[in-house]
């Protein structure tokens, strides 16, 4: 689908205009388009901002079975278990049992999405309590010790008198305990080889300081929060569709100027859809995208993840690994959710409008949604960052990588001098500012 401009004058009786190089500049406005046979419903359904109410019913999510805060190794009842992430299994350190918690996905009922009425959450994607500390104590329940635990920086903590391993499995309302973790099952071997090759593809033009201090050995496995989404949804969307009836030229020379002749149809569609697993950010520094001084959106373009194969959660997953805990409730993220499913929702009825080979001009769009259920979830990423200078003005680069497909995306600060001296050496004049990009994000 192109937009288009507005056709010229022409023969009022079938709305055809003529379109000098597909423009019309001083033409006349055409008269009234037909309509595409295809009718627009009317549905009277509430926005999803009118579905968000903090009554909304919750989908209580929490593990049971790790309450007291020690998650034991359910075959010799040790505590020092982490993931294993070639299996994507925790891993018991001491007899070496290895075992899942249950897919969320087994443990909450998602039914038939086109019944999907209202707004669910998970009790993990509850707001956040502003008031709620960070730091937490926890008793062990090994020796009664008293351990303090930062959930800003660390879901575990070890009793340093007993050596149980703590962790964080009750959902406080401070948004660092989420519905469902995707584990890890790319390994950090895989993903250095991963994040060498692709840097090594573009060290030609790559900034001499960053080839000479480039050390992907240096990488963090990091557990992005993210909010999941389903939808039951529909739109209504209305434009203008023009139907080329002929193509010629007129004029000579310089004047010469190729005109299009065009039937121009009002366009309505109606569809409804649902939509599995919408993946949303719901850091706020990581969804505002600041070009000019980092190049985190980055983290985007490594999607999407198989989060159909998400667990229950388990701080246990994070060992050895980072996190970041989610700052936006629902209400913050409905925005942002509303565009994807607009977006969707185009997508849809392309199919429909193939016959307009002019193209369609959406001028009218509805969405209406129906029902949602959110739940809060940590996704793995393997991160690569490099901090870059040039002229006094600071710019970090990421490389990320999937932790489970190992898809690979990120930026490559470059030198412009070796990207002109390429060009030259070509015989060719490029916009060395145009290759950059190029080189940052291919």
């Amino acid at each position: 689908m192109t937009n288009f401009p507005p056709p010229g004058a022409g023969d009022p009786s079938t709305a055809r205009g003529s379109h000098p190089d597909a423009t019309a500049d001083g033409a006349a406005a055409a008269p009234t388009a037909p309509s595409d046979p295809t009718d627009l419903a009317d549905p009277t359904v509430p926005t999803l901002d009118d579905v968000v109410d903090t009554g909304d019913p919750v989908i209580d999510t929490s593990n049971d079975g790790l309450d007291d805060g020690i998650n034991r190794c359910p075959k010799c009842g040790s505590t020092d278990v982490q993931l294993r992430a070639t299996a994507g299994e925790l891993i018991c350190l001491f007899c070496r049992h290895q075992w899942s918690e249950a897919r969320l996905d087994e443990t909450i009922e998602n039914g038939d999405l086109t019944t999907l009425t209202g707004t669910t959450i998970g009790s993990g994607a509850s707001d956040i309590d502003a008031s709620v500390d960070v730091v937490m104590t926890m008793k062990c329940s090994g020796c009664g010790a008293e351990v303090v635990v930062n959930t800003a920086e660390n879901m575990t903590a070890r009793c340093h008198w007993c050596r149980h391993v703590l962790t964080v499995n009750e959902q406080i309302p401070n948004g660092a305990v989420p519905d469902a973790v995707l584990p890890f099952t790319i390994t950090h071997g895989d993903a250095v080889e991963r994040i060498r090759a692709f840097a090594g593809k573009r060290k030609l033009f790559a900034d001499r300081a960053f080839a000479a201090e480039f050390k992907p050995e240096n990488i963090v496995g990091v557990y992005m929060p993210y909010m999941v989404v389903d939808s039951n949804a529909s739109a209504d969307i209305t434009g203008k569709g023009e139907i080329q009836t002929r193509k010629y030229t007129r004029g000579s020379g310089d004047n010469e100027e190729t005109v299009y002749d065009a039937d121009r149809y009002e366009v309505r569609r109606h569809v409804d859809f649902t939509v599995d697993d919408l993946t949303v950010e719901s850091s706020a520094e990581r969804a505002n995208f600041d070009s000019s001084a980092n190049t985190n959106n980055i983290i985007n373009t490594i999607l999407p993840f198989d989060t159909e194969n998400a667990v229950k959660w388990n701080a246990s997953y994070l060992t050895g690994y980072t996190s970041e805990k989610r700052d936006q409730d629902v209400a913050h993220l409905v925005p942002e959710v509303e565009d994807q499913l607009l977006s969707i929702a185009r997508s849809q009825v392309e199919p429909s409008v193939k016959k307009f080979d002019r193209g369609v001009c959406w001028e009218v769009e509805k969405l209406d949604v129906h029902g949602t259920r959110w739940v809060s979830m940590y996704l793995p990423v393997w991160l690569y960052s490099y901090y870059h200078e040039v002229k006094g003005k600071g710019m970090v680069h990421y490389i990320a990588v999937n932790g489970r497909t190992g898809e690979v995306m990120g930026s490559v600060p470059v030198s412009h001098k070796r990207l002109l001296a390429a060009a030259v050496s070509v015989g060719g004049v490029i916009d060395a500012g145009v290759i950059a990009l190029m080189v940052a994000t291919s």
